[in-house]
């Protein structure tokens, strides 16, 4: 009698055999609710981004002009014509696409550098409590909170040849310039287009680097100050190290927004940017839309896409062999 019941007792804890089987349902909807949830998102995915660039690949393939337009489907099939058009750097559209690009390279370069160099100098500078600090900060986030085509218009304006205030500024009153200067035309076009996207990109890379100045403790600051360190040392030793996983990831995202800008030249600007300030995003569109050739733009769009797909790959591996290797 006593030498049954614990197997009783055991028997009835387990319950029948198909509370087993009713359980295992239960489970897999706790699952798959979690996926289920994610549904919709993945399907507005899939039908903002994921269709519109396979319709894009589908059409750098083919002869696809203002003639076909009504039905691109029945464009006629050009294989890798457009490719080869496209990167014959001897012929027109070859070697005005390799400009486009060498000048997007160069302003992306830059702006990234000054959008980052500027955004760690004003964080470490609202790092310590002072007076009037959190009005500064609010300022501070004024260019990147203002709605793009509204801050790009007012800097229009202000590179006005005979009205602008920029011109105004640099050649009446500090006498820098010898004579008003052209800012939105000829090769004065690459500064302003910099100024601008410099202007409004900063704040965000300020965001960014302040938040991860929050992570890093005050001890070690006080520590290396009584070791005698100063400022430079501090913000070498500590502040850099320290933030080298945010800078990885804010420098990638920089890149990547400033590489792809199509608003800031196109409202500066308009339909055709000056050769100085020629940005890869408005030479594709004015392939597709000004000269009808959306064939011939869909492929430089798609190369545009696998070269920023390759640097972003090389740049994670790099980054990400370097943490593995860090002390």
């Amino acid at each position: 009698m006593t030498a049954t019941a614990p197997a009783a007792e055991a028997a009835v804890r387990k319950g029948p055999p198909g509370a087993a089987r009713g359980r295992r349902p239960g489970r897999i909807r706790r699952i798959g609710l979690p996926y289920l949830l994610l549904l919709p998102a993945l399907l507005l995915e899939l039908l903002v981004h994921l269709v519109p660039m396979v319709i894009g690949i589908v059409m750098s393939f083919k002869e696809l002009t203002q003639f076909h337009i009504r039905d691109w489907g029945s464009a006629p099939w050009a294989g890798l014509d457009n490719y080869t058009v496209s990167v014959d750097f001897d012929a027109p559209v070859g070697k005005a696409l390799l400009h486009s690009f060498l000048v997007t390279i160069a302003f992306t370069l830059l702006s990234v550098g000054l959008c980052w160099l500027i955004g760690t100098a004003a964080a470490i500078c609202m790092q310590d409590g002072f007076r009037g600090r959190g009005l500064l900060r609010a300022l501070f986030l004024v260019p990147y909170a203002l709605p793009v085509y509204a801050a790009v218009i007012t800097w229009v304006f202000m590179f006005q040849h005979d009205n602008g205030l920029v011109n105004h500024v640099l050649h009446d009153q500090l006498g820098i310039t010898g004579k008003p200067s052209f800012w939105l035309i000829g090769d004065n076009s690459f500064a302003a287009l910099l100024t601008v996207s410099v202007w409004k990109g900063w704040p965000f890379a300020f965001l960014i680097v302040m938040a991860g100045l929050q992570n890093i403790p005050r001890e070690l600051y006080e520590a290396a100050a009584l070791d005698g360190a100063g400022m430079i040392q501090q913000v070498r030793r500590i502040t850099l190290p320290s933030l080298r996983p945010v800078n990885q990831v804010l420098v990638l995202v920089l890149f990547l927004w400033t590489f792809n800008d199509f608003n800031t030249p196109y409202v500066m600007f308009g339909k055709t940017a000056p050769e100085a300030a020629d940005l890869v995003s408005v030479h594709i569109y004015q392939a597709s839309f000004v000269t009808w050739n959306f064939g011939t733009g869909s492929a430089m769009s798609v190369l545009l896409l696998l070269f920023l797909l390759v640097v972003t790959g090389v740049y994670l591996a790099l980054t990400s062999r370097g943490r593995r290797t860090a002390p």
